[in-house]
């Protein structure tokens, strides 16, 4: 059966986040991800726009991950470097090295998808096979591992993080790969200064690419907060009306601080890139009537959730009826309280086969599977109507899951759209300026995010609840320290940026039993890290109840617990 040649809109987001990994006082970085994603990842997805110029696509970046960009880019100009893990590529002799920095590398060198990421490289499985031989209980089989095992596993780690597209245009890391063993001094410090060039460069591609009209750049609250939950705790009830609240009320002064992150991210935005951003990710895609309803204030012309959101919202939790799904999917909506903000909702069905299920296929067959779902919803649409498909997903985690960090699924994909003669990629602002007036109304907006339409990822469980109470106890603190009107500009400033990191969504997000236990505990532990550093701040003993774990973990979650399906 011949498919009808209808003109079908997609618009892909993707969404770049990390939470704020700096130390406040220090400066020095308390995990690696920054930078190893911008290595792999960053990298890689703007190389794939580059390398089609007919391929238009949203990337959304969150303001907190752009700030920690630009710091390692200071970092590599100043010569200092303050992540503990970057800075030992530079170290010439490691068995000098101090205890904890031999810790470090031990402990964070085979943090990957093994299948893809080590599995493939002879010499880095030996590594990992001489590792498992003396990992003992007490730890004292690591006493035999030497310096240069170390060099060797450093070095490793770091070629494994390399973006695809960089180790095909930088020699260098070609050179070291084949290498294989025996890493010298001077093989890290070309590792390390390639990874520097890649760092500079790497925000200026994205806004190149912007400036060309190539790709919008899309932003999120500052810190990633989970917004719908500062605004009011209860939303978490609209999805789910047995959920479980936290001990305290709600979060004080949760709307000023949500039109704070509003304000910092549209400024920065401006700063960064010439102009405000036209469309918002909120983080996590949670959304509310209050949180729209700041939205709109801001001056914000599109944002945008999961399909789940919208089934809740329309009253169809779980699309009982798929010929309405078909109907109220695929089309801009807007909201009697916000007429000006329109909301895209993602499939959710297309965006999880691209997160957990292509990664299984040969690039080819994927990338036709894709087209052929989209040419499908095509077929189906009724005469006359184009339909706007939004596929919205993390634009990092997956792509260590694929072979060859998704390069052949990617150059299949926007080949075969390119090529495509009614299926066309837009931009979201784009995609909505053509939709006109072809716009929906929703009655109301069930809050909800694109984990299974609800806001359970970040409220509800014992230990997400326990941390949003110490949360809301440390901002009365600050509530109180700010009214007394004590400290510096400076001071109040560094209070609220810190403040700001304490708010971000991931701290709950790696709560809960069904988390692996050594991603909770260091997770958990910056999070109660950042709220002791707040008290300091505001001139505040930290309470005793911040040297408690909240959480331990020990699951074992797909994709290791960095993204989920929509559905479980």
């Amino acid at each position: 059966m011949a498919i009808a040649r209808a003109r079908l809109d997609l618009v892909l987001l993707w969404h770049m986040h990390q939470p704020d990994y700096r130390d406040a006082a220090s400066g020095r970085y308390l995990l690696p991800w920054v930078y190893l994603h911008a290595m792999k990842d960053y990298t890689d997805m703007a190389a794939h726009v580059e390398r089609h110029p007919g391929i238009r696509c949203t990337f959304n970046f969150v303001p907190v991950l752009l700030e920690q960009l630009e710091d390692y880019v200071v970092q590599f100009d100043v010569g200092r470097i303050r992540d503990p893990l970057l800075r030992l590529l530079e170290v010439a002799d490691l068995d000098r090295i101090e205890p904890q920095d031999r810790a470090l590398i031990l402990d964070s060198c085979f943090h990957s998808n093994h299948e893809s990421m080590l599995q493939p490289y002879v010499h880095y499985r030996r590594l990992h096979d001489l590792f498992r031989q003396v990992d003992t209980a007490d730890r004292r089989g690591f006493d035999y591992l030497s310096g240069a095992y170390l060099a060797d596993l450093l070095t490793w780690y770091h070629l494994v993080w390399v973006g695809e597209t960089e180790r095909r245009s930088d020699p260098i890391f070609g050179r070291l790969m084949s290498k294989g063993t025996g890493f010298s001094h001077g093989d890290r410090l070309q590792l390390f200064d390639a990874i520097g060039i890649a760092m500079r460069r790497l925000v200026g591609r994205y806004r190149a690419l912007a400036a060309e009209g190539r790709i919008e750049l899309s932003t999120t609250p500052y810190a990633h907060p989970l917004a719908p939950l500062m605004l009011n705790f209860g939303a978490s009830r609209e999805a789910l009306p047995e959920s479980p609240l936290p001990a305290e009320p709600g979060y004080p002064g949760g709307a000023e601080r949500v039109r704070w992150h509003l304000k910092e991210a549209i400024e920065g935005h401006r700063k960064r890139f010439g102009l405000a951003p036209e469309g918002l990710w909120p983080a996590e895609g949670a959304v509310s009537e209050p949180l729209l309803d700041e939205v709109a204030a801001a001056g914000i012309g599109w944002t945008a959730s999961s399909e789940s959101v919208l089934a809740n919202s329309l009253g169809q939790p779980g699309w009982r009826d798929q010929a309405a799904r078909r109907s109220a999917l695929y089309r801009p909506w807007s909201h009697p309280r916000a007429p000006d903000v329109k909301l895209l909702f993602r499939d959710e069905r297309l965006s999880d086969l691209i997160g957990f299920e292509y990664s299984k296929w040969h690039g080819r067959d994927a990338a036709a599977h894709l087209i052929a779902e989209l040419e499908s919803i095509a077929a189906e649409a009724p005469e006359g109507e184009r339909p706007l498909v939004l596929v919205a997903l993390d634009g990092e985690n997956a792509w260590e899951y694929y072979p060859y960090n998704g390069f052949y699924f990617f150059e299949e994909l926007y080949s075969a759209l390119e090529a495509h003669p009614f299926i066309r990629t837009r931009t979201a602002s784009e995609a909505l300026a053509d939709a006109g007036g072809a716009t929906g109304t929703l009655p109301r907006l069930v809050a909800g995010s694109w984990v299974m339409g609800t806001l359970s990822t970040w409220m509800g469980d014992a230990d997400k609840n326990r941390a949003w109470d110490l949360l809301a106890q440390a901002k009365t603190a600050w509530d109180e320290a700010m009214a007394a009107n004590a400290f510096t500009p400076e001071r109040r400033f560094e209070a609220e940026r810190q403040l700001a990191a304490c708010e971000g969504s991931d701290w709950f997000w790696w709560l809960g039993s069904y988390n692996p236990a050594h991603a909770v505990e260091r997770f958990e532990r910056v999070f109660r890290h950042n709220l002791r550093r707040l008290y300091e701040l505001i001139g505040r003993s930290p309470p005793a109840s911040l040297d408690q774990p909240l959480g331990h973990g020990g699951g074992r979650p797909e994709s290791g617990g960095t993204m989920r399906r929509a559905a479980p």
